[in-house]
């Protein structure tokens, strides 16, 4: 709760550019963190707003050394609600059949790490200064 945002590295080059690519590494290192946690993950399936940014599932692909999956479909949260009406309603009889009309439109395989590229360990280490900012 102390924890304030912070942006750590600027200098008089940096472009609004650096800013947005650092928002988008933020976010897969953010995801990692969560992977982590996670016991026998071996592909990431993403859906959402986010997930039509290339560059973005490239970062994530590239921080989880693990390939990422785009669906055809990005807007899974409402394809989820049709999806339960229709089994409600008989359209369909099952999950199974449901699973079988999911589609991938991207997959996103991870590449090695390019030179200069923000690393997971010095986004940690600027989380850990973003810590302590607020009295409690």
């Amino acid at each position: 709760p102390t924890a304030r945002g912070t942006i750590v590295g600027v200098t008089r080059g940096t472009t609004r550019a650096h800013l947005a690519r650092a928002t988008l590494e933020a976010i897969a290192f953010e995801v990692r963190d969560v992977v982590e946690l996670l016991p026998d993950v071996r592909t990431l399936r993403v859906d959402g707003g986010a997930a039509a940014n290339d560059l973005l599932l490239q970062l994530q692909a590239d921080t989880l050394a693990m390939p990422v999956e785009r669906p055809a479909v990005l807007e899974t949260t409402g394809l989820g609600g049709a999806f339960l009406a229709g089994i409600g309603t008989g359209v369909w009889s099952s999950t199974d059949e449901l699973a079988a009309t999911w589609q991938v439109d991207a997959t996103f395989e991870p590449e090695p790490p390019s030179a200069g590229a923000t690393t997971y360990e010095q986004w940690r280490r600027a989380v850990d200064r973003a810590k302590g900012w607020a009295a409690d």
